[in-house]
């Protein structure tokens, strides 16, 4: 990642060995950004009571909100998030949305990898990949139409089952399904990042 594009992996990015405020305020440091920032960061990402904790001593959803706030501090123009709420309780993951809608609107491009299409729906725009391969490029609501289903995943598996009959990209072979989505800047403006 560049100095303008930060992003969190599926798992934790974070020092096992320090405490939340300590690795957010190294990785505040790292950007040239001051231990008040850091600490609003462990905030926006509800880390703030455990502040003081070893991130060893963490659960899974708070290690991998640790690694967030790390990502977060920075301001960056891009931020990657994969699967950034996946496992997470439902209020915290409302609240996340909340903040990754708001980092959108302030003009931060946010995408987001996953194969879960609950996060897919909160996106503006939708890539999605089976294989590789691009299957569509689109919004919620016209994936919806597209696949026939109010369903977002039904959508979806509408979608790749009728390419696989017409014999787009099937073949019967055990395929890995992804989604790409973002939020924030205007269609055509991403681009992709090497995998």
């Amino acid at each position: 990642m560049t100095s303008r594009a930060r992003g969190t992996p599926q798992s934790p990015s974070v020092y096992e060995d320090l405490t939340v405020r300590e690795n957010a305020r190294y990785f505040a440091s790292l950007y040239g950004m001051s231990a008040r920032e850091a600490d609003a960061a462990l905030a926006d990402v509800g880390l703030t009571d455990a502040a003081g904790q070893l991130v060893r001593d963490l659960s899974g959803g708070q290690k991998g909100r640790a690694s967030l706030a790390c990502a977060l501090v920075a301001a960056p123009e891009v931020l990657v998030l994969d699967e950034p709420t996946v496992g997470l309780d439902p209020v915290l993951r409302v609240e996340l949305w909340e903040r990754f809608h708001a980092l959108a609107r302030a003009g931060t491009t946010l995408i987001v990898s996953s194969h879960v299409m609950d996060e897919a729906s909160r996106c503006d725009r939708l890539l999605l990949l089976r294989d590789g391969e691009l299957l569509t490029d689109s919004t919620p609501a016209q994936l919806r139409i597209d696949g026939r289903s109010d369903d977002l995943e039904a959508a979806f598996l509408n979608l790749v089952r009728a390419r696989e009959e017409v014999g787009v990209g099937g073949q019967g072979r055990e395929h890995r399904s992804e989604v790409r989505a973002r939020s924030g800047a205007p269609r055509g403006s991403e681009q992709e990042s090497p995998a």
